[in-house]
């Protein structure tokens, strides 16, 4: 794994949770964050389904200091571009090419790339990519797979992603192979439109009281 893979990992680690936010207006985007920030959040994905989303990104990096922004649903070398462009510190795939991977590998731009198989996972991990978004999580078999996968790949860490709940997401994130888990249950779409700021922070703040790991437990 490369240094910047490696920190990406370890940042993803320490965050514990990465929510997954879908932004209809810009102009929600830094309260959003002063939001996700205050309950102690460190690193959140602003998704690039919106015509918004780059200028939110943008938003975030210019007046939310200390808070990791990276971009999500990024699919092709263009969208990564558009993202660097925009201020995004990450990206995050939901499936994996090697373009997309080259890519990402010659910029220095550290890339969540996503897999569902086991097919998936050995050409990502072929191509230098040892830490994974497990996706659509539930849909594809979620904790049983991510255990069935432990096996044959002891050296992948994964992010859960699509489906996990508040319900669900310990039961993942106890998983030695979950490094973090991604999610929207923190910051629902309804909240964000009513900018229910204190809400989306108490849900983040307990989120991350529920989840995070003992100092000195192990993790993935």
């Amino acid at each position: 794994m490369t240094t910047v893979q490696n920190d990406l990992l370890e940042r993803a680690r320490d965050s514990v949770i990465i929510p997954v936010l879908v932004l209809d207006d810009p102009a929600s985007a830094v309260p959003l964050a002063l939001a996700l920030r205050d309950a102690g959040l460190q690193m959140i994905e602003i998704t690039l389904r919106t015509p918004g989303a780059l200028a939110a990104i943008r938003a975030i990096r210019d007046a939310v200091p200390g808070l990791q922004v990276g971009a999500g649903t990024v699919t092709s070398p263009a969208t990564v571009d558009a993202a660097r462009a925009a201020g995004a510190q990450f990206a995050v795939s939901p499936g994996y090419t090697t373009a997309l991977g080259r890519h990402c590998q010659a910029l220095s731009f550290p890339l969540l790339p996503g897999a569902a198989t086991a097919t998936e996972v050995m050409v990502a991990r072929d191509d230098g990519f040892d830490f994974l978004k497990f996706f659509p999580a539930t849909a594809c078999g979620g904790i049983g797979l991510l255990e069935a996968l432990r096996g044959p790949f002891p050296d992948v860490s994964f992010c859960p992603t699509g489906g996990i709940t508040a319900e669900n997401a310990g039961d993942f994130l106890a998983l030695g192979n979950v490094a973090c888990v991604g999610g929207t249950w923190m910051a629902p779409r309804a909240a964000i439109r009513s900018q229910s700021w204190p809400e989306i922070t108490a849900l983040a703040a307990q989120a991350l009281q529920l989840l995070r790991r003992p100092s000195g437990s192990p993790s993935a």
